[in-house]
Order: structure tokens, then sequence, then C-alpha cells
């Protein structure tokens, strides 16, 4: 788990972080921006292409950009990174006050007025790991298993093959990775409980069926003895 200073870049007195990121625009960075990039030899994460935006005036729309955030394992100055996003023509840099919450802003998880992106068009270059400041932590990890206590029921379902195979193609980005690194167990679980359940009231209504019918048997016989005597 990262520390306060580590997910803050712990902006220093002369305005030094470690973190820092800036916007490129497609119609004026260089084809290859990607491999200059590449070349500083330093973990960057690159949002997907936000295109089909508005401005806050609701009447103009924004130019295609990407967000960049660079990851350095030292702070750096101001002057250092701006010989950086020179070469690739992006706009001036910002320190970036928090690194999960600009990751979480390149898919807009946490701005439900936006458009959305998906996570997993996030993508991180020179060793960076867009997913560690994806994963669900305290109240939605949990709101996301009760999501999926709701489907289970709703769907009948009563494979965990089921699920993980739902949640890799239609929830890859919130269900899946929740599952695979730590709640495949308890929803494993919920997944027999719940057929444990509808097994024993499917085999209890049979009994009662089978019980009525008997009745009903018992009750045709005693009309054929009647009419009998």
């Amino acid at each position: 788990m990262k520390t306060p200073e580590e997910n803050t870049g712990g902006l220093s007195k002369d305005g030094r972080t470690r973190l820092w990121t800036f916007v490129a625009y497609p119609e004026s960075a260089p084809e290859n921006w990607r491999g200059i990039l590449d070349s500083e030899h330093i973990p960057w994460i690159e949002s997907p292409l936000h295109e089909g935006e508005m401005n806050p005036d609701n009447e103009t729309e924004k130019k295609a950009h990407w967000h960049i955030l660079l990851l350095f394992d030292g702070k750096k100055s101001y002057d250092f990174i701006l010989d950086i996003t020179k070469k690739i023509k992006a706009t001036i840099p910002q320190p970036c006050k928090n690194a999960k919450g600009l990751v979480r802003y390149m898919a807009h998880l946490d701005n439900p007025e936006k458009k959305k992106y998906s996570t997993s068009d996030i993508i991180g270059h020179g060793g960076a790991d867009p997913q560690q400041y994806l994963k669900a932590t305290g109240a939605a990890r949990y709101e996301l298993i009760r999501e999926m206590q709701y489907w289970i029921r709703k769907n009948g379902c009563t494979e965990m093959l089921t699920l993980l195979d739902y949640a890799a193609e239609v929830r890859f980005d919130d269900w899946y990775p929740l599952l695979c690194d730590s709640s495949a167990y308890i929803l494993g679980e919920y997944i027999k409980s719940c057929y444990f359940i509808s097994r024993d009231a499917r085999r209890q209504k049979e009994r009662d069926d089978w019980e009525e019918l008997r009745k009903d048997f018992q009750e045709s016989d005693k009309r054929d003895e009647l009419r009998n005597n």
C-alpha cells in the first residue's frame, strides 16, 4: 500500500515533487510522442483519449486530449519537467496532488456528470501499473460485492465459472479484478449457499406436491369405495 508521501508526491517548498501531470493533444503532439516519453525511462500513465467532451459553458466542445501522469523516484523541478513537455508540445506541467485521484479521473470514475471511459484503456508505461490506483477499497469494495450478490440471486447463478465469465466479459473494470484479487472465496460460498437453499426448496416442494397427490389419491379411493358400496 502506498504511503501518503508516495501518493501525493511530497511537494516541497521549492515546488519540486515526484508526481507531475500535463495534457497532450493529438493535433499538436508528434506522432512518436509516446516513444519520446518512453525514452526518458520513467514510469508514466496515459489516459484514454478524451474526446467529445463539452466545456463548462456546455456550448463548445473540448479539444481531444490525453491526461498524462509522470511518476519519479525522486522529486523533480518544474523546469526539469517543462523540458520534457516541450518535446511533445504538451501543456505546461502541473504538480499532481494525488496519483490515485488523477488516475481515477482519467476514466471519470468519480465524476458522474462527465463522459465515462474504460479503466482498461488507461495505459501504464515504463513499469507503471495503473491498477494499483484503481483497486476498490473500503465502502466501494463492499458495494461491488453486494452488486454481485444481487446478480447471483437474480440470475440463479449456481457456478463460480458463470460469475467469472460474466465479470470478464461485462464487468472487467470492477467486478473481475475484485474477484481475482480478494473476493472469490466469499462469493463462491455465497453461490454454494444459494444453490443449497434452492435445492432444499425444490426438494421440499417436491415433497409437498407428492403429499398433495397422495391425499388426492386417498380421496379418490374413498369416493370409489363409497360408490361401490
